[in-house]
């Protein structure tokens, strides 16, 4: 087990003074069964007028607060202290046809929870581009090994689905050798189509090529939030997307659970990635995002994130 501190600074800035101002972030650590939550403040200046925290649909703990005073600039800042346990790989696989069929047919309570995650959304549309990261991943193997049949006979080859863990994890691994890490190619509002022919974006958009594809497929997948640790193992290169908020991937894999994966760095499961809060895609997780309302002005934005292991 290992324990991360996080300090999440954002700062916006006006040139001439705003009368009211609105804002909702996603700041506050998810408990999950690898992660668990030390310690959690947000700081905001000026001082908010209004705050409430609640849970959104997804279970993230969303902040709500107002100023409704004149103010230049909204500061806010976030310190979290989680423990981290190991991720493993699982022990077995099951075809991802299977885990298709299962989420298709699922009723209640679960095909309540999977529902989000198979629909395809503005961030992660239905594209044909997609194919050509799914064709070859998610395929039909022929097992060579013998298998039960009705009759009693032993049948030496069986047609079966690849499994969705060796599928997930070549998915993973395709987006990370094809894709080209730049952080000046994109923003929030590019769209996966343009991320898709150009073969180049961030950490949010290649989580979003991958949950695509995977509701491409059938598969449930979500869009996660959070960060990872900004120094590096002694000896190895420092990870892509540190000193921001980082973006990974899950998929609904049936009885193994919620398995997480992070394109960016071909990591499955994750390493030292501290979640934050997981929906359809970035509009459902955005660490901050409110409205002003004042005189035309100029408006600066200023982020700042330091990931630190605590020894």
């Amino acid at each position: 087990m290992r324990t991360f501190r996080v300090m999440h600074r954002t700062e916006y800035s006006y040139s001439t003074p705003m009368a009211d101002g609105f804002t909702v972030a996603r700041l506050l650590p998810r408990v999950t069964p690898l992660q668990a939550l030390l310690h959690s403040e947000v700081a905001v200046t000026p001082q908010p007028d209004e705050w409430d925290e609640s849970l959104d649909a997804f279970g993230n703990r969303v902040l709500h607060f107002a100023v409704h005073h004149p103010h230049r600039s909204l500061v806010v800042e976030s310190t979290v202290e989680v423990a981290l346990h190991d991720g493993a790989p699982p022990a077995r696989d099951i075809p991802w046809r299977s885990i298709v069929t299962s989420a298709a047919d699922a009723r209640g309570g679960l095909a309540a929870e999977l529902a989000p995650y198979l629909s395809h959304t503005a961030q992660t549309p239905r594209l044909p581009e997609l194919a050509a990261l799914t064709d070859g991943v998610f395929s039909d193997v022929l097992f060579t090994g013998y298998a039960w049949s009705p009759s009693g006979t032993e049948n030496s080859d069986v047609p079966e689905s690849r499994g969705v863990v060796d599928s997930v994890r070549s998915l993973c691994h395709r987006i990370f050798s094809e894709f080209q890490f730049d952080p000046s190619f994109t923003d929030v509002t590019t769209p996966l189509e343009t991320v898709l022919s150009a073969r180049r974006g961030v950490c949010q958009d290649f989580a979003h090529t991958a949950v695509a594809a995977l509701r491409s497929v059938g598969l449930p997948a979500r869009y996660v939030s959070g960060y990872i640790e900004t120094l590096p193992p002694p000896g190895e290169p420092k990870l892509v997307g540190v000193d921001a908020s980082h973006a990974w991937c899950s998929v609904w894999a049936g009885e193994l659970g919620w398995l997480d994966f992070d394109p960016t760095n071909d990591q499955m499961p994750p390493m030292r990635h501290v979640t934050v809060g997981w929906g359809r895609d970035y509009d459902d997780v955005a660490p901050v995002r409110g409205v002003v309302i004042g005189p035309p002005a100029a408006q600066s934005l200023v982020v700042s994130v330091d990931v630190a292991e605590l020894r």
